[in-house]
Formats: C-alpha cells, structure tokens, sequence
C-alpha cells in the first residue's frame, strides 16, 4: 500500500468522525480571537480624568476607603494602569467596578454583555455548552477531537502537496483557482487553505493538548527534562493543612482582621509605588489583597497586553517593602516556560495583537478546512454508491458454454 493511500483513508475517517466537534471548535474559536480587547472595548469609556495641573492620583489606600465606605464591599483585588487615564480597577466578589484614579469616583461596573457572550463561547469551545456530569464527558470529547484533529493536520502536511514540486502541479495548491466550481471548488479551497494555515493551525493545534489533559501537560515538562508539578487537588484532609491544628489563638487573630474589609491594603500605597520601580515600561500592576495586615503582597506586573508571559514577573514584598521574592519569566524552569508559551500559543496571543491575528486567521481556516473535507467526502460516498448501483444494475452475462 502506498504512503499516501495509507494516510489519506485515516485522514478522510478522522475528519468525517470529529468533524462536526471541530467546527464548533473553529467557529467559536474565531469568535473568541479578540476577547480579551472586545471586554476592555466594551468598558473603555470608563476612563479617569486627569485634574488640571499635575496633580497626583488619589493614594490607593484612600480611594479603597472611600469605596468600602460607600458600600461597595471588602475588596479582593486592585488593578492600576499606567496611563494617565486609566481607571482603577476593584473586584469585589462577582464585580468589576472601576473607580477614577484621581477622585476615586465609581466610574460604574463591568459590562456584562460581552463578557457574558465570551464566556458562553468559551463553554461551547471547550465542553459543548454541557453542564453538571455531562461536562465531563463533554470535554473529553472535544479534547480527543483536538488529537484527531492534530493528526488530520499532520498527515494534510503530505495529502496536501503534489507528488512533483514544479510550479504546474504546485499551483493549484498553493493558489485559488477563480473558475473551479464543485468538487474541483472544494479540492481547491482544501488544499490551498490547508497549505497555507499549516504551520499556525498545527501551533493553535497541538498547544491545545495540555491544556485538554493532564497527561499532554506533564508531556510538556518531561519533553523539556523535568519532573511534572504535583497536581492541585486532594480531599478534604489537604484543604484544611495548616487551619485548625490547636493554634487557637492564631485563628482567632485572623478572624479579627478578615471583619476589618481593609485590614490587608494597610502600606499598600507605598508598596504599590515601590513594585512600579521594579519593571521599566510596566502597562499593568495587580495585587491581590489578602485578609491579614502583616501577610505579604504578591503584585503582578506586566509589560504587555496581557496575554505574552515573557512580559510578566510577580513581586513579593513584605509590609516593611523588602523583597520575598521576585519570579520573571526568565527565572522560571525551562517546562514552566513552555507550559506558560504553549498556553498563550494556542490564542496566539504570545505574539501580541499580531499572533492573536494569526492564529485567528488559522481557525478560521480549519472552518472551511471542515466544510470542504465533509463535502469531499460526501461526493466521494454519493459516487461510489453510483457505481455500485450501476454495477448491480447490469445484467448477467450469458455462459458461452451452455
């Protein structure tokens, strides 16, 4: 058997197979391209408005005051930006508020409507919108159809090319043909999109593997020469360690500090205005504010647009505003490097705006990769059903010999 042949009929069963979960995969996926920007569109109106002068922002320990005053609630996490204009940001339970930095005014709270729409594509593109026990089963299906679908991709790599590389057998690979229609329409369309998403479709692809099983992302880490992390979890025996071990008094103290709802921000000002010195060109600082007054401040920095984690480090500081410690991306093992680029890979976004393009582009691609396959596949079963009614349809020939 020939190699091709051998590849083509898994190809073609594959894609008939998984073929309608990669659509929705693909088309949701193409909806997602720019999530991230959209949500901020959708609020981008909320902007701070510098006074006149250089007048400074208001300290944040201050604007949180007068926030949880207001009733707007303990605040869990704080996000500052670093131009001018740019609003603060709490959440508070389920709400995004966003506050002006200079008079600390509540601006109004995160749009939902667009938020609502990203997080319901994101359900249809990893678990076909299941709920409860279903999802289960539901992302396990669109997990395997991903590992169909890297095969699919992979053997395109040699289904989708000419046996004999001159440009009269490369061309009607590589270039749309305006008068084919039909079938040779489709053949077109399948091998041209395909050959030209490859490589960004086979990145979209595969980097979707660890994050579909627990498995692929250990692959990662053991390909790079480590051990897998432990993984999060556990039953009830871990949840409680460290809590409720006879340190009755410990408690009792953190049970005082959580009813104080600013207890965690005390410093944070100062704290905040040292973690902006450690990044030059930083775009974000978030920091997570905890329930006790002398636990450490983790701040996020980031030098991107969110999305590229060879731009971000973490900060730790202690109320005195000495650093615990300090992780960029540099500092990270060679897998958690990998791990963190293949996350970003499969949105492109490692790229910035660019690569989210790209690998939108390449989904957007493998839609019509799935619509041409299935129709090729189709006239391929409608025309060997032809002749096999032809054949039963021609009459016995006569034996010469009776």
């Amino acid at each position: 058997m020939k190699l091709r042949t051998f590849l083509f009929w898994p190809h073609l069963i594959a894609g008939v197979a998984v073929g309608a979960v990669i659509l929705v995969m693909s088309v949701t996926g193409v909806l997602l391209t720019y999530e991230r920007q959209l949500i901020a569109w959708s609020n981008s109106d909320y902007r701070s408005v510098p006074p006149a002068g250089d007048a400074p922002r208001m300290p944040v320990e201050e604007l949180l005051a007068a926030y949880t005053q207001s009733g707007g609630g303990p605040v869990a996490n704080v996000a500052v930006g670093a131009e001018a204009s740019d609003p603060v940001i709490v959440t508070t339970g389920p709400r995004t508020v966003y506050l002006d930095a200079y008079s600390g005014r509540v601006l109004g709270e995160g749009r939902q409507g667009m938020r609502q729409f990203m997080s319901d594509m994101r359900a249809w593109h990893r678990w076909l919108a299941y709920e409860g026990e279903g999802r289960t089963t539901a992302r396990a299906i669109t997990g395997w159809s991903n590992v169909a679908f890297l095969f699919i991709v992979v053997s395109g790599l040699y289904l989708w090319f000419p046996r004999r590389w001159t440009w009269k057998h490369l061309r009607p690979v590589v270039v749309f043909t305006r008068s084919a229609s039909g079938k040779a329409r489709d053949f077109n369309w399948h091998n041209v999109i395909g050959a030209w998403c490859l490589v960004p479709l086979f990145i979209v692809v595969i980097s979707a593997v660890p994050i579909s099983f627990p498995w692929g992302n250990d692959l990662v880490y053991r390909a790079m020469g480590e051990e897998p992390p432990a993984r999060r979890g556990g039953g009830p025996g871990e949840q409680g360690r460290g809590e409720g071990r006879g340190d009755r008094g410990r408690g009792e103290g953190a049970a005082r500090e959580a009813r104080q709802p600013l207890a965690g921000a005390a410093g944070l000002n100062g704290l905040l205005t040292r973690a902006a010195q450690q990044e030059s060109g930083w775009q974000t600082i978030s920091v997570r504010i905890p329930d006790s007054p002398r636990a450490p401040l983790a701040f996020a920095i980031d030098r991107g647009d969110g999305g590229q984690p060879q731009l971000r480090s973490t900060l730790t500081l202690d109320r005195a505003g000495s650093v615990v410690t300090y992780e960029t991306f540099a500092s990270q093992t060679p897998g958690r490097q990998m791990r963190s680029i293949m996350r970003f890979a499969h949105t492109g976004e490692v790229l910035g705006l660019t690569g989210q393009t790209i690998a939108g582009i390449a989904t957007a691609g493998s839609v019509v990769l799935v619509w041409t396959g299935i129709a090729l596949a189709l006239r391929r079963g409608r025309a060997w059903l032809a002749r096999r009614r032809s054949r039963a349809s021609l009459p016995i020939a006569e034996n010469p010999a009776a």
